[in-house]
C-alpha cells in the first residue's frame, strides 16, 4: 500500500468552503502519479515507452468534507490486474483517522501508437507495485 500525505488548500475549495467534488479526483491522481514515480515510472518513460496508464471507470464515495488546512492522507491499494485491466482502491483518510472519501478505479496500459489497451509490462508492473520494486 502507498499513502501520500497532503495539506488542503485554497485552490481546492469550492464556494461551500470545502473540496469541490472533482478536485477530489485531481488529488487521487495527484497521489498515483507519487506511487509510479516512486517505482521508476514518469511522465518521461511514458514519452519514451509509448505506453501510459488509462482510466476506465471510476466508483467515488464522499464521506466526510475536506476543509481549508486539514491534513490528509490518501492511501493507493492493487486490488486485482487480470490480463489488460486493473482495479486499485484509493482512501482519502483526514488527520484523526475519519475517513473522507473513497474510490475505486479500473484502469488499464495504453498504447500510444497502437492506441489500444495492452497486457501490462514489466516497467509498468513494477510502476504500480505488482512486482516488486
Amino acid at each position: 500500500m502507498h499513502t501520500y500525505e497532503l495539506l488542503i488548500r485554497e485552490s481546492h475549495l469550492d464556494t461551500f468552503g470545502h473540496v469541490n467534488n472533482a478536485t477530489y479526483l485531481a488529488l487521487y491522481e495527484e497521489a498515483r502519479w507519487d506511487l509510479t514515480n516512486g517505482n521508476g515510472f514518469g511522465l518521461r518513460d511514458i514519452q519514451k515507452l509509448k505506453t501510459g496508464p488509462v482510466i476506465l471507470e471510476v466508483t467515488l464515495k464522499f464521506q466526510s468534507e475536506l476543509r481549508l488546512r486539514e491534513k490528509i492522507k490518501i492511501t493507493t491499494e492493487l486490488l486485482d490486474y487480470k490480463g489488460k485491466v486493473g482495479h486499485l482502491r484509493q482512501r482519502m483518510i483526514k488527520e484523526d483517522g475519519t475517513p473522507a472519501s473513497e474510490a475505486v478505479f479500473t484502469f488499464g496500459l495504453f498504447d500510444l501508437v497502437a492506441r489500444k489497451l495492452i497486457e501490462p509490462n514489466e516497467a509498468w508492473k513494477k510502476a504500480i507495485g505488482l512486482e516488486p520494486s
